[in-house]
């Protein structure tokens, strides 16, 4: 089986170039299209004076005019790079902030359409360690017709944290405080404010939009500043930010432990035997395992398989077998106490489980994201070698970055009553192939919003969650899927969606249609027609099936 990811997946970061966030057209019906807005009755690129948001101060504003044509996304493949063609003319207004005391320059950049405003406030978050969209989304955001913004929250780009530690080596909690939340909140403040100065009127809805990172900064908006905005799209989201970014240094732990090192064509064997197993538990065999929680694939059903590597034939072997059951089932503590969620059963292991061999000596390689936050952010030493993990170095960091940055970072307050009171609609998606973030800790999440707040048709009221089968992470965005148009619609019409209509890609790379299905529905092929149409597939209740 080839897999095939979204195009700029990068190796060592969680989708952090141009499709890194949402970027759904209007939809046939026109979902998008805000009628009760008039034009605007000017345009001056030139914001006047605002209040800062409360805490802050404006260092210096500035405004440019930037005629139609093609935006180039900064930076190279596969972590940047690419263009958005045909953006229109807009105005670019950058706000920069500080707290007083603090040292830190955080930006607000706000792009305003010139023409055809639809009358709406678009937030745009980060990835990985950046804050801030890269300019891919805001662009698309412009296109759209949306008055757009993000922020970068003082620190640097998605794979710098220099910014983590002070000079003496101490965590730099003003720029953490930043990163976690109050850059966005204050990103709200600001851009709604350039929005009704330039415009001459406030928008009359203001949406977020992001994914990974981003999705977390939209989580902790609904958590935190429930007024900053109507809707929210946040998905493949970063919550319970602790538990997943330590849980997914677990794979080397279990490399480490077995002296065991399967390569990535062994990987894929168990990928496709998974997928053999389990792919007809949807009625069908489509190339998708529409619910990998109800997999239940032995690995060592393969010990004594060959496999072809590099031209070498390789025979998978019990270690090999049990090093995939333990990745597959999660990290546990010493005592066998389960501590998180392990990769998804579909999942790519390239990411958690990669490992490097010099000089005929094979290590681990750890990804980048979670080794940094364990290593810089949880130990304070840049240099810790993650590679070399033992389980009780394990537990140990596992249990120092709950107790340090819970309250700063973890996203995981189950209480969302405020959002809901203040009318506020939350979609999230998650694939249930993200061979990054763990999605059984987004499922986990909801499960406790249902238990804090009334159980699951409640919730539905306000909060939506989806599990889109054989997506990786943040691959169901870049126009192939509906979910800011179904926002749109549920915040302004009430129209409550029932499924997001979908382009998923099958373990062979054909493009099928599919509804996927709210939690806790899952998809079932009907029985008859098109396998590659979503007429064909209904959604039952996952919880009795």
């Amino acid at each position: 089986m080839k897999r095939r990811l979204p195009a700029i997946v990068a190796a060592c970061v969680p989708l952090v170039a141009a499709t890194a966030v949402h970027t759904s057209a209007a939809s046939a019906s026109g979902e998008l299209t805000l009628t009760a807005s008039a034009a605007p009755v000017s345009f001056t690129c030139a914001p006047s004076a605002f209040a800062a948001p409360e805490g802050t101060a404006v260092e210096s504003v500035t405004a440019t005019a930037v005629p139609a044509g093609t935006f180039q996304v900064p930076g190279v493949p596969p972590l940047g790079g690419g263009s958005v063609p045909d953006v229109p003319a807009h105005c670019e207004v950058t706000v920069t902030l500080t707290h007083p005391g603090a040292n830190d320059h955080a930006k607000v950049n706000v792009w305003l359409p010139q023409a055809g405003w639809n009358g709406r406030f678009q937030g745009v978050g980060g990835s990985a360690y950046s804050a801030a969209d890269s300019g891919a989304g805001l662009a698309a955001a412009v296109k759209q017709g949306y008055a757009a913004a993000t922020t970068d929250a003082g620190v640097g780009g998605a794979l710098d944290t220099s910014w983590a530690l002070d000079s003496s080596g101490r965590v730099n909690t003003a720029l953490v405080d930043n990163f976690a939340s109050r850059s966005a909140h204050e990103m709200a403040v600001v851009g709604k404010q350039v929005v009704a100065d330039v415009y001459g009127r406030p928008a009359a809805y203001s949406y977020w939009n992001g994914c990974s990172t981003g999705g977390r900064q939209g989580y902790m908006e609904a958590q935190r500043y429930p007024k900053d905005f109507n809707g929210i799209n946040a998905s493949a989201p970063g919550i319970n930010w602790n538990q997943f970014e330590i849980a997914t240094l677990w794979p080397q732990v279990v490399m480490n432990e077995a002296h065991t090192y399967p390569t990535g064509c062994e990987f894929d064997a168990f990928d496709q035997a998974a997928l053999k197993a389990c792919d007809k538990l949807d009625g069908i065999a489509d190339g998708l395992i529409g619910d990998p929680g109800r997999c239940d694939f032995n690995p060592r059903r393969l010990v004594g398989t060959k496999v072809l590597c590099e031209g070498k034939q390789v025979t998978i072997t019990e270690a090999d077998a049990e090093v995939v059951r333990r990745i597959w089932d999660g990290p546990r503590d010493v005592s066998g106490k389960r501590l998180w969620y392990g990769l998804p059963v579909g999942a790519d292991f390239r990411y958690l489980a990669a490992s490097r061999t010099e000089n005929g000596v094979t290590t681990g390689a750890p990804f980048f994201v979670p080794s940094v936050w364990a290593a810089t952010f949880v130990r304070k030493q840049p240099g810790f070698d993650t590679s070399k993990l033992t389980r009780a170095q394990f537990d140990e960091i596992f249990r120092r970055a709950r107790a340090e940055y819970d309250p700063s970072m973890g996203t995981r307050d189950a209480d969302l009553s405020a959002f809901r009171d203040a009318g506020g609609k939350l979609i999230s998606w998650h694939g249930a192939a993200d061979p990054i973030i763990p999605t059984g800790g987004t499922v986990d999440y909801r499960e406790r919003v249902d238990e804090r707040m009334g159980g699951t048709r409640k919730v539905d009221d306000f909060y939506r969650l989806f599990l889109a089968p054989g997506v990786s992470h943040c691959g169901l965005d870049g126009g192939r899927s509906d979910d800011l148009a179904a926002l749109t619609a549920w915040v302004e019409r009430g129209k409550a969606p029932a499924v997001l209509h979908a382009t998923l890609t099958t373990a062979t790379g054909q493009d099928v249609a599919r509804d996927v299905c709210r939690y806790p529905m899952v998809s079932r092929y009907t029985g008859h027609g098109d396998p590659a149409a979503a007429s064909s597939f209904r959604c039952v209740d996952g919880s009795r099936d």
